[in-house]
């Protein structure tokens, strides 16, 4: 379940950094993930880096293995750069909130990872 549950996550977050300047209300929502509701900063690093190695493998054909080093940066960069109420959104509802993929975006440039068409 968590497999499925973190493939929506990114698929979603994929989705909205294609529409980055968009805001979150303007899109469904999938159910929380209940994993994430308790989960500490360090495992939240885990469980992004882990989603983006797979949403990116996917996409660009590359392994995961490939991709781990990129995502471990971009999961590090955007989970550090929240704020306690970022985190605790991203904790209740599984995925980042406008602030918060304004950050991602940044990540993603600067840990060498392709933008998602």
């Amino acid at each position: 379940m968590r497999v499925a549950l973190t493939a929506a996550l990114l698929f979603l977050s994929a989705a909205t950094l294609v529409h980055a300047g968009a805001s979150s209300s303007n899109f469904p929502t999938p159910a929380p993930d209940p994993d994430t509701q308790s989960m500490r900063r360090s495992q939240a690093k885990v469980y992004v880096a882990e989603g983006c190695e797979k949403q990116w493998a996917k996409s660009s054909g590359l392994s995961t293995a490939d991709l781990s080093s990129a995502c471990r940066c971009y999961s590090g960069k955007t989970v550090n750069e929240m704020t306690k109420a970022e985190f605790d959104f991203f904790r209740a509802k599984s995925y980042f909130d406008d602030a918060t993929r304004d950050k991602a975006l940044k990540a993603i440039d600067s840990c060498n990872l392709k933008r998602p068409i």
